[in-house]
This record gives C-alpha cells, sequence and structure tokens, in this order.
C-alpha cells in the first residue's frame, strides 16, 4: 500500500495521539501537543477529525487491533494445547509488563478516565474487553470446559487485575501471580 502525503498526515495524527495519550491521560493531552509532536499543520486534524473524541477513539481502534494480534499470537505460541495456552496468556502478560513502555491497559485507563457508557471512547474500551473476552472463551471451549463463559469472564478478571497490579507495583510478577490463580481455577472448572 503507498501511502500519500494526506494518509501519511493522518497516520502521524493518529499515531501521535495513541503514543502521547497512553504515556500520559486523554485530558492531559491536548491537540496542540498531538499536531506539534506529529509534525502535522492543524488544519490536518480538523481535515481528517471532527473533534478529539473521534481521534482518541480511532486511534483505540488501531491499538485494539494491533494489541489483540499480539496477545492472540503470544498466546496461541505459549504451548500447543488450549488448557495450556490459558495459562500462557500471563506468560505473554509478563513480557508486556517488562517491555519498557507499559502504562497499563489503554482500554482501561480511557475507560476510567472518560467515565460515560455512551461516549464513543468508552465504547471502544468496552469493545476490546469483550473481543478480549471471547478470544479467552474461544479457548476454554477448546480446552473443553462445561462452563466457558463462566470460566472465561473468572480468567479475564485475573488478566485485568495482573495489568492493574503491575501497573501500580511496577513489578512483572502480578503475572505470574495471577498465572498461579489461573492455574487453579482452570483445574477445578476442567475436571
Amino acid at each position: 500500500m503507498v501511502t500519500t502525503p494526506i494518509s501519511a498526515a493522518r497516520e502521524r495524527l493518529l499515531e501521535t495521539a495513541e503514543r502521547l495519550i497512553y504515556a500520559s491521560s486523554i485530558q492531559g493531552t491536548g491537540v496542540d501537543a498531538i499536531v506539534r509532536e506529529s509534525g502535522t499543520a492543524r488544519k490536518s486534524f480538523y481535515l481528517y477529525f471532527s473533534s478529539k473524541e473521534q481521534l482518541i477513539a480511532e486511534a483505540l481502534r488501531r491499538r485494539d487491533e494491533r494489541w489483540m494480534t499480539w496477545f492472540e499470537q503470544g498466546t496461541l505460541k505459549s504451548a500447543a494445547r488450549p488448557d495450556e495456552q490459558l495459562l500462557g496468556m500471563f506468560d505473554v502478560l509478563r513480557e508486556w509488563f517488562v517491555g519498557g513502555d507499559y502504562y497499563g491497559c489503554a482500554f482501561l485507563n480511557a475507560a476510567g478516565e472518560i467515565k460515560t457508557p455512551e461516549n464513543e471512547i468508552f465504547k471502544v474500551s468496552r469493545m476490546h474487553k469483550e473481543r478480549l473476552l471471547a478470544f479467552i472463551e474461544r479457548l476454554c471451549q477448546e480446552a473443553g470446559a462445561e462452563d466457558a463463559r463462566s470460566l472465561a469472564r473468572q480468567l479475564l478478571i485475573l488478566v485485568d487485575g495482573a495489568i492493574a497490579v503491575a501497573l501500580v507495583s511496577g513489578e512483572a510478577t502480578p503475572a505470574d501471580d495471577a498465572k498461579r490463580a489461573a492455574a487453579s481455577v482452570v483445574a477445578v472448572m476442567l475436571s
């Protein structure tokens, strides 16, 4: 795909918005900073986006695609069997926690900051968690869980808990702790 100068400006705005809000916050990142850091003209922002909310929502959609691809591929490569992959998810999270630019879950951060379910940014955050739950549920089904939905919801709580504790503690060990808890839950639910 060839990127035209016009679409290149849009891409830079999206990439910059994602990077800045992830490292800081939505409220703490103004349009001026996004435009300046992206090296685009302010009129480019208005050409592609009707509001900061639209820009952030689109940047989060892109992050969702990239993050889910990374997480799913890493999880599937972590082990051969679905029951082992359910635990391998936590090894994938550990990799992320020690990656150097970890600021928690962009979607939990955004939803916590926005707090309004009708807001487009909040809706994108909800959609991301629904996709993550669906992926985990699929693994639970493949592992033979009788109540795959319930097991998936429990594991999602452990995933999100590990993400939150790793952010606050600055350590990767919450992934290990969550993996041990997940092993207990999986053993009970698959027996």
